[in-house]
């Protein structure tokens, strides 16, 4: 039991907050930070895992999104599930799940037991992400919620700032873990461990046990629909740089059934009286365009984020902590427009600013689809900072924007939705531009090989520019010949499908922007002394209880989709009453 289970609860209807509140949140941070932070560590190690385990291009993407989907497919069931058992209980299952299945990831002998553990990794920051954000809420006074929700937030930002470097620093030097894991890149998942240790601890003695007293159903059917209907979608696309095509049958085939399910799933919960994706919250024209306009986005970023460790550490030789250390530039970028961004929105409007971020994030990747293996790191560096910047002014407020143009009973849900979709769109970003890259190096790579002749294992070499790397090694170590005009060549073929996945990202962007400027109605930002806007304001006490919970990104049930207590239960934790809307 935790030292707080045992304290008065008069901080629950006192108004005043929970007496260890920034104590709290420090621990939180952490158990958030650990878990974002393991992607952007991730993409760093990606050329360095591919080649100690002879990874296919499908299985390094298989690698990534195996969380990805996974983690989004949860969010919202581990809400309901925090909810209803108590988020503290829920916080600390998902940080043992992370914590254990990153211990696995680091000692992966195969790619199929990388990608496995990584989408019991899901498992676990899926319940981290929501409970988090839920139980800050609860303990937060209004008036300081959102500093506490702020300082959450930006635990993602410092994410995606020190991701890259520190899994450049844990790269550059493998013989911290190597003799431990046997490999050169299992730190980078070993390092979770003491910090997963470290919060649980924090959790254990500060944290204290919290639960809605009216939770929602669990949307089972939804689950499981929507989780088969998009894994189906995904194993299509990056099956097809397997087949080497896209128009074959064993491509079209899950992609075709995939979408099926999506679609029934669409269907189901359009009809549902406990839905876990609200459809109808499409029918909000401001919501719908900007959900569209920064999950296309989103999909962008992604989409290409795959492919530059590749020609930094490959084509250009730079080391893994140099490499991190070139992302840095996309990180101020983003730190200093998101910030700004909401003044920017208040006098100018949401169409103007996110519309140049988009014009920033298509002219960065226009310009990427020039870069060549020799092009000046400044340049480099620049095209990044306009990049991050763009996604600053595009993201932030489209973020705001979807929440400020719901009413309240129905923002929780909306932030729900919102989060669950563009991480489906990066998802998808990651594994059309992946396999995209893939089969194009594997089809204009054969013309390079063809000279060395039948005894060069071209099967082997086609399979990524890191195999193709490594195969033109052993020859030169065993001929000692002079293979770097057909190394140069090789590197070219991938930065042409490089440059290609960059030319499409940028196309998806610009449709982005039409779809902004043509399709954003007119929204005014909301000044101080605005009310939401509602069509419950006859019912304070249901406005009440949404307003809680949309900061969970949750949402208040039906009064039918209550259960009662069982009899001889004890009733649930009372939460303590925020103010009045």
């Amino acid at each position: 039991m935790s030292t707080t289970s045992t304290q008065s609860e008069d901080w629950m209807v006192s108004g005043e907050g929970h007496p260890k509140r920034w104590g709290i949140l420090g621990v939180l941070v952490v158990s958030l930070l650990i878990v974002v932070l393991d992607s952007t560590v991730l993409n760093i190690a990606l050329p360095t895992i591919q080649e100690d385990l002879e990874a296919t291009q499908s299985q390094l993407v298989w690698s990534v999104d195996s969380y990805v989907l996974v983690f989004a497919s949860l969010l919202f069931t581990w809400g309901v599930l925090g909810d209803r058992y108590g988020r503290r209980r829920v916080l600390v299952i998902g940080l043992v799940v992370f914590g254990a299945a990153s211990l696995v990831s680091a000692f992966s002998a195969t790619p199929e037991m990388l990608i496995l553990s990584r989408a019991v990794m899901g498992v676990g920051g899926a319940a981290v992400m929501p409970t988090t954000l839920a139980i800050i809420t609860v303990v937060f006074p209004p008036h300081e919620r959102g500093r506490a929700i702020g300082a959450w937030a930006g635990a993602v930002g410092a994410a995606v700032a020190l991701g890259p470097v520190l899994g450049g620093i844990l790269l550059e030097h493998p013989e911290w873990s190597s003799w431990l894991t046997g490999n050169d890149w299992g730190a980078v998942f070993l390092i979770n461990v003491p910090v997963v240790i470290l919060g649980l601890i924090g959790v254990y003695w500060l944290v204290p046990e919290t639960r809605n007293p009216h939770p929602a159903k669990l949307d089972i059917i939804g689950l499981i629909l929507s989780f088969v209907g998009l894994v189906l979608v995904v194993y299509g696309i990056i099956h097809a740089s397997a087949e080497n095509a896209w128009l074959v049958a064993p491509v079209l085939a899950p992609i075709l059934v995939g979408v099926a399910i999506i679609i029934a799933f669409l269907f189901y919960e359009a009809k549902s009286s406990h839905k876990s994706f609200d459809v109808g919250l499409f029918k909000n024209r401001g919501y719908a365009v900007a959900i569209a306009a920064v999950s296309l986005t989103f999909f962008a970023m992604q989409g290409i984020f795959f492919s530059l460790p590749f020609f930094f550490q490959t084509l250009r030789g730079m080391s893994t902590l140099q490499t991190g250390l070139a992302f840095l530039p996309f990180a101020v970028g983003q730190f200093l427009a998101a910030p700004s961004s909401g003044r920017l929105v208040e006098r100018f409007g949401y169409r103007l600013v996110m519309g140049s971020g988009l014009v920033l994030v298509a002219l960065a990747l226009g310009i990427m689809g020039q870069i060549q293996i020799d092009t000046p790191l400044w340049l480099l560096l620049l095209i990044f900072f306009l990049f991050g910047s763009g996604m600053g002014l595009m993201i932030a407020p489209g973020t705001s924007l979807m929440q400020n143009v719901l009413p309240l009973a129905r923002a929780g849900v909306g932030s729900a939705v919102q989060n669950t979709v563009r991480q489906v769109m990066g998802a998808l970003g990651i594994a059309i531009m992946g396999t995209i890259l893939g089969t194009y190096y594997a089809t204009n790579i054969l013309p390079v090989l063809e000279p060395l002749g039948s005894e060069f294992p071209t099967v082997i070499a086609e399979e990524s520019v890191v195999a193709t790397d490594k195969a033109l090694t052993g020859v030169e170590a065993q001929t000692g010949q002079n293979l770097e005009v057909v190394r140069s060549s090789a590197y070219e073929v991938y930065l042409n499908g490089a440059h290609l996945t960059m030319w499409i990202s940028g196309a998806v962007v610009v449709v982005a922007f039409l779809i902004l400027v043509i399709g954003l109605p007119k929204i005014e930002p909301p000044r101080a002394g605005d009310r939401a806007p509602s069509d419950t304001w006859d019912e304070p006490e249901a406005v009440t209880q949404d307003a809680i919970l949309a900061e969970q990104g949750l949402t208040s049930p039906d009064p039918a989709d209550q259960e009662p207590d069982a009899p001889g239960e004890s009733p649930p934790e009372p939460e303590r009453p925020p103010d009045s809307a």
